[in-house]
């Protein structure tokens, strides 16, 4: 499909990461399907699924794209499905990702698009990344289910857990954008949610958010063993992988660092997080500018999040607290990125700066409350979702 006026533009995203090891890691004859809220007017769509975390092939049995009809439902009459290089089937090597054929379907900013996902055998269930919030959850069945209008209640249930999914590209105008948001288990919450519904709410229809963040992930660091190796890949890795492969991508938003900070405890409490993993501010700040500078090297504009308040958190100490400050204030100051959203300053209690303000602590003093997911998701500049 050819049009000067028109562009592929990623509406929809995941970060790539690594499922948590289980005993029943291998899944057979699973449908998996996933509502998606679309943020531009298109004429066609195409989907981008990734064995990147994967030790093995994988084997595509069949693909469907619909509009969703609510829920796990979909329009039978919008039901169109998916080719891969003209084929209905596909396998994706492991450390690989695979692009749809262009989907003709047309699509509308705020419709829900649903993508289903057939496996007729043994497929390794290891790249995947669970997200929460606003606009995310979808579905899995035991059979085959991917052409169904809907899934049977007795044998389907939702996940947060998306496997293989990673982007959604919508055939868009040509002056349509996609924000990424990249970081950790706060970004795979709901602030994301909140942002997108608050440029869906607006008059901005050429602004698409991205989401691209897994729990656990560090900017310098990662688990190389099955019981942590679900918090997912060091930032050397993920950030080549997710950003410039995110279609008419032009800002990133970078909320990421805190994990590097709070991890560690010593082989005396956990064998698993040395304290030779300890950064100082200087090793988390030359990740941080490792980031600006590939995604300008991307053609980007990227943006720095302040990590937020840790007070009363598992493993909170002073000398961590420090290292925070430290590095939000390199944030507040550098001129290596294109701007800082002080997320820190709208979060925390003015009177007492290392802990979040009233109502706006989850309870585990480390995520925010819903209500400071929707605070974040105000304090991001209208500059930064304007295209200019």
């Amino acid at each position: 499909m050819e049009n000067a006026d028109c562009k592929w533009v990623c509406t929809w995203g995941c970060a790539v990461s690594v499922a948590d090891r289980r005993p029943e890691n291998y899944a057979k004859d699973l449908t998996l399907r996933y509502p998606i809220k679309n943020m531009l007017d298109g004429s066609a769509i195409r989907i981008t699924l990734s064995n990147f975390c994967g030790n093995e092939p994988i084997a595509v049995t069949r693909a469907y794209a619909a509009k969703s009809a609510g829920e796990s439902s979909v329009d039978p009459q919008t039901l169109t499905q998916i080719t891969f290089n003209s084929s209905h089937s596909a396998v994706i090597n492991n450390g690989c990702s695979l692009v749809s054929d262009t989907i003709p379907l047309d699509v509308k900013r705020g419709e829900t698009i649903t993508i289903s996902l057939y496996f007729k055998d043994f497929t390794h269930m290891r790249t995947a990344v669970t997200v929460t919030g606003p606009f995310s959850g979808g579905y899995y069945a035991a059979g085959d289910y991917s052409a169904a209008e809907a899934l049977p209640a007795a044998f389907s249930r939702p996940t947060n857990v998306y496997y293989f999914l990673s982007s959604v590209d919508v055939f868009t105008d040509n002056n349509a954008r996609a924000v990424i948001c990249y970081g950790d288990s706060i970004t795979a919450q709901s602030w994301c949610g909140y942002l997108a519904q608050r440029v869906l709410d607006s008059d901005n229809k050429n602004t698409a958010i991205v989401r691209r963040a897994a729990s656990g992930t560090r900017i310098l660091r990662q688990y190389d063993n099955i019981t942590y190796e679900s918090y997912g890949l060091r930032g050397k890795i993920r950030f080549p992988a997710e950003i410039p492969v995110t279609a008419g991508a032009d800002t990133v938003i970078i909320q990421q660092g805190i994990n590097d900070i709070i991890h560690p405890v010593g082989t005396d409490v956990n064998i698993f997080r040395p304290w030779s993993d300890l950064p100082t501010a200087e090793e988390i700040t030359d990740g941080l500018k490792r980031y600006l500078s590939l995604a300008h090297e991307y053609g980007l504009k990227a943006y720095l999040g302040t990590p937020l308040p840790i007070e009363g958190w598992r493993t909170y100490a002073p000398f961590r607290e420090d290292l925070r400050c430290r590095v939000n204030d390199w944030m507040r100051s550098t001129a290596d990125s294109d701007g800082c959203i002080d997320f820190d300053l709208a979060l925390r209690n003015p009177e007492n700066p290392s802990a979040f303000a009233d109502g706006f602590d989850s309870g585990d003093h480390l995520h925010p409350s819903d209500k400071a997911y929707k605070k974040m998701a105000a304090t991001v500049p209208e500059k930064i979702l304007t295209k200019g």
